[in-house]
């Protein structure tokens, strides 16, 4: 079985992702570390997206390893954040990243988070689950997350999320068939129970 959980920075994936697969004993998949492994291969090497993507080695899990060298906490550096959004707007970077995506859930139980897993990468998933929040909230969660001002992260998403709107990536809108659930005001426990129910209703 495929979960999927699409939506903006900021909106809780991750956290939520991971929370689901703990409860439910299924496997976390961050897409996004994927791009964001090309990104940081990009700046380091000053070679083509589109080639580093279909050739560099990527392990998945706890810790995201490119080429052998743990780069979790490399990925998440705000210029390798801008980087990301930039290389995953490119078609041929995208083709082999999602080919790789693809080929991972084929087998097993996976909650796969990212910004368009439900509508491109597992549109056959048995449970689609898109979160939004206030873009304050999501300024706020992730100035506390990065540890920057809430400001400069604002204006930062702010210019995310029309790169990844005029991209032809479609992330900022859901699945038709997904649920939407507004984290804005919702605590992490009640996000991971509403997904259960969903992942409960398809078992039964």
């Amino acid at each position: 079985m495929v979960i999927a959980i699409d939506g903006p920075a900021g909106a809780g994936k991750s956290t939520v992702a991971r929370a689901v697969a703990q409860r439910l004993a299924f496997t976390y998949l961050d897409t996004g570390a994927m791009y964001r492994a090309v990104a940081l291969a990009t700046l380091r090497s000053g070679r083509a997206p589109a080639q580093l993507a279909a050739e560099i080695e990527l392990e998945l899990g706890e810790r995201v390893l490119l080429d052998g060298e743990d780069v979790s906490a490399a990925i998440r550096e705000p210029d390798v954040t801008a980087e990301a959004s930039r290389v995953a707007a490119i078609p041929e970077v995208r083709r082999a990243l999602v080919a790789r995506q693809r080929a991972i859930v084929a087998t097993g139980d996976w909650v796969a988070e990212g910004r368009d897993v439900g509508s491109v990468v597992a549109p056959d998933a048995a449970v689609k689950v898109f979160l939004h929040a206030h873009e304050d909230e999501r300024a706020r969660r992730r100035a506390a997350q990065l540890g920057h001002d809430v400001e400069s992260v604002r204006a930062t998403q702010a210019e995310r999320d029309a790169r990844d709107s005029s991209a032809q990536r479609s992330t900022l809108a859901p699945a038709a068939d997904a649920v939407a659930i507004d984290t804005t005001e919702l605590a992490l426990d009640a996000v991971v129970e509403r997904i259960c129910a969903l992942v409960a209703e398809v078992r039964a």
